[in-house]
């Protein structure tokens, strides 16, 4: 059971120790039958709540501390990770983390952003907010997959790139729109997936890919909902309204053609069943990249700005 309850998961946690405790009685009484019944309210009340969830929900979902980071993914999906550090001109962003694996057969650069469990990691791992290095540890990997003609996987959960003064003098803007010019003409397939949060230049700076994945409970926006009420609103108390307005979910994503498939998380979200989210993502990983390791690169490249060009088009 995760440690964390969101407010509209609570129905279910009451309604599970009550079934609990029946279970403990059990063993003196003969309630069997009355055991099944609540059974299967539970299993309705889930399928009830999770699929009729707000936008702010899915926001709550995807920024739950028991959720699976990049790390988890890596360990669970992959054989022989070699993490690599630095980014051969600063140092070494812990809040973007990479190297070599391979899945199955396929060897792969995989690389992504990095939260942490509690304060200490966290604050190791700067809360998932990359720095200027972070992004060009980024790019050095990717060209080494290029090098290697070896696919490259990013991993998107970020709460948004470091705002930090520091970060501004080394360059912040200009590392990630470095990252943009040459993600767009890599040639090797790139693999985007969105796991948790993907705010702003923070997720973009490693999001520019063939194809673009994202797990059901995340959310993917130029700004977060807190952000665009303070802004709107000069409050966050309309943040539930914000994200409404911002259409920031897989489905509404989707919808508008800024990403190319939904990939559905255990039931309850990812936090639920690391080993089932794991391993739903690898096998549509393994799919996707079977397509895109069949076009050669130059047409690869071409596809990916043809991609990217549409992209916000209109009809008024």
């Amino acid at each position: 059971m995760a440690k964390t309850v969101l407010d509209f998961e609570k129905p279910i946690v009451e309604l599970e120790a009550k079934l609990q405790e029946m279970r403990r009685l059990s063993d003196k009484m003969d309630i069997e039958g009355e055991i099944v019944k609540i059974e299967e309210k539970v299993k309705q009340l889930k399928e009830g709540i999770y699929k009729d969830l707000t936008r702010w929900q899915r926001v709550q979902l995807a920024r739950h501390p028991d959720r699976p980071y990049t790390l988890d993914y890596i360990y669970l999906m992959t054989e022989n990770f070699i993490e690599l550090h630095g980014d051969r001109h600063f140092g070494d962003d812990k809040a973007i983390v990479g190297g070599f694996a391979s899945i199955d057969d396929q060897k792969v650069m995989i690389i992504g952003h990095q939260k942490g469990r509690d304060t200490k990691t966290n604050v190791y791992r700067n809360f998932g907010m990359p720095n200027p290095e972070g992004y060009r540890k980024a790019l050095r990997l990717m060209k080494l997959a290029e090098k290697f003609n070896k696919p490259v996987i990013t991993m998107i959960d970020t709460p948004g790139a470091f705002p930090g003064l520091e970060a501004e003098e080394r360059g912040q803007a200009e590392a990630i729109a470095r990252n943009l010019f040459e993600m767009s003409k890599l040639k090797v397939p790139i693999l985007v997936i969105i796991i948790g949060e993907g705010a702003s230049g923070g997720a973009l700076g490693i999001g520019v890919g063939d194809r673009i994945l994202m797990l059901e409970n995340c959310w993917y926006s130029v700004i977060s909902p807190e952000s665009c009420s303070s802004i709107l609103w000069r409050s966050w108390d309309y943040k539930e309204q914000a994200a409404e307005a911002l259409k920031l979910t897989a489905p509404d994503l989707l919808e508008q053609k800024l990403i190319d498939r939904i990939v559905p998380e255990p039931l309850g979200g990812a936090h639920k069943d690391y080993q089932e989210a794991a391993k739903t993502l690898k096998a549509v990983i393994k799919e996707e990249l079977e397509q895109l390791l069949k076009i050669k690169p130059d047409k690869l490249v071409d596809m990916r700005r043809e991609k990217f060009g549409r992209m916000g088009s209109f009809i008024e």
